[in-house]
């Protein structure tokens, strides 16, 4: 059986008529760089795939010893972050944190001679810090081509910083130390403080560090840090002081000329001997030495004490031996002399005008020294059973840091034990800093 099927009626007929059919839509530009993004994207990544194919079959193909840049690092930094490098380089030239040893002989000495800590002094332990710095950058333009060998992590021999610019920043510094020296207490103080401490700190780096001399002279390099504190003032009241920070350089020195090579030997002994030393030297006279107090040096010389004679320092001798000139025998005089002393005001400046009890001064004193002893026998004792570099190393860093409470030790011994104190509390943070930067 066969089924007719009807015709489309015709266009223009009398049916309905067909509806239109749609064209073909246009693509948007949008859509056509989108496509043609995606092409290229996929193009590339086939091209790097037979790249890496064909560099695989032919055995060139070698991993990288470093590792690639991010996908989109061009290589350029900001300013800033280049700043923060080459500063960061400075520090590690100069050994900045370091350098938070250095005010302590400044302090050390300036009391010992009855100047106030006031703002020459802060001058002078300012002038004392540019030569530090200049000495350490000075050191490494010296030993460039040593540390080209043994540390080649050091700013000058990798490069970050020039050799030049070393010299540069050393001669800067010591011309920035000197200056404030004289703004400090001009020309007398420049000529016989300042000047001979940079002296001392050119000719050890340039000539004197290799030698017999070396331990010698870096000694005398801080005994001189010391004796810089009592500007126009005489020397002789901080002799002990500096007496005391040298005899601790000096075996400090002998020590650190085996950091590198481990060969220390006995050396280790001979530190911890002069470790004992010094504690002693430190805490020896110290109820005579707080009891004194720091009188004003304006007010002691007219000073009378009733139904005796004058009692200021230049009328009293300083050794408890022999008899006084025109005066009671000598155990008399040191009787007034403490009398004196402890009726005295201090001078102005860092702990106020009130006279220091000396019982307080004594136990900073003899707590302080203790732990100048404790902060260098421990790392020493170590090195002396294993005298390996890396030991050694430790233990001459241990002894830059016990520099702050050998220095607190001698500032308590001056009456002075809340600034004591202060530069004590300062160990810890310069122990933190050590481990970014190196102090040896």
């Amino acid at each position: 059986m066969t089924t007719a099927t009807a015709a489309p009626p015709a266009a223009g007929g009398s049916g309905t008529p067909a509806p239109p059919r749609p064209g073909p839509r246009r693509r948007t530009l949008r859509e056509l760089t989108r496509g043609a993004r995606d092409t290229l994207t996929a193009c590339r990544a086939a091209a790097r795939a037979a790249s890496t194919a064909f560099r695989t079959a032919r055995g060139t193909e070698t991993t990288p010893s470093v590792s690639p840049r991010p996908r989109y690092d061009t290589g350029y930094r900001p300013r800033s972050v280049a700043v923060r490098q080459h500063a960061t380089a400075v520090a590690e030239l100069v050994r900045a944190p370091a350098a938070l040893t250095v005010p302590g002989d400044v302090l050390a000495g300036a009391l010992g001679a009855g100047r106030p800590a006031g703002g020459r002094t802060l001058l002078l332990a300012a002038s004392s810090v540019s030569l530090y710095w200049a000495g350490m950058a000075l050191n490494d333009w010296a030993d460039r081509e040593e540390d080209a060998r043994e540390r080649p992590e050091r700013p000058v021999p990798s490069g970050r910083i020039s050799a030049g610019a070393a010299l540069g920043i050393a001669g800067g510094l010591t011309a920035t130390g000197l200056a404030l020296g004289a703004l400090a207490g001009g020309r007398r103080v420049l000529l016989r403080r300042t000047l001979p401490l940079a002296a001392t700190v050119w000719a050890y780096d340039l000539g004197l560090k290799h030698t017999p001399l070396g331990p010698v002279a870096m000694a005398a390099a801080r005994a001189l840090d010391v004796l810089h504190g009592t500007g126009p003032s005489p020397a002789g009241p901080a002799l002990h002081a500096a007496a005391t920070v040298g005899a601790h350089t000096w075996a400090l020195t002998r020590l650190s000329r085996h950091e590198v090579n481990g060969t220390a030997g006995r050396e280790p002994l001979l530190s911890l001997a002069v470790t004992a030393a010094v504690t002693l030297a430190a805490t020896a006279g110290t109820s005579y030495a707080c009891g004194r107090g720091r009188p004003d040096p304006a007010s002691a010389a007219t000073r009378q004490v009733p139904d005796g004679p004058p009692a200021s320092l230049s009328a009293v001798p300083r050794h408890l031996v022999g008899v006084a000139p025109d005066g009671p025998p000598a155990a008399l005089s040191a009787v007034l002399r403490h009398l004196a002393g402890s009726t005295a005001r201090s001078a102005p400046g860092v702990g106020g005008d009130a006279p220091r009890p000396p019982g307080r001064s004594i136990a900073v004193t003899v707590l302080t020294a203790a732990v100048y002893a404790v902060t260098c026998a421990r790392a020493q004792w170590a090195a002396l059973r294993d005298p390996d570099a890396a030991r050694t190393r430790a233990a001459v860093g241990a002894g830059i840091h016990a520099l702050l409470p050998l220095q607190a030790a001698l500032v308590s011994r001056t009456g002075s034990p809340g600034l004591a104190a202060l530069l004590a509390a300062v160990l810890p943070q310069t122990a933190r800093l050590a481990r970014k930067v190196s102090p040896t």
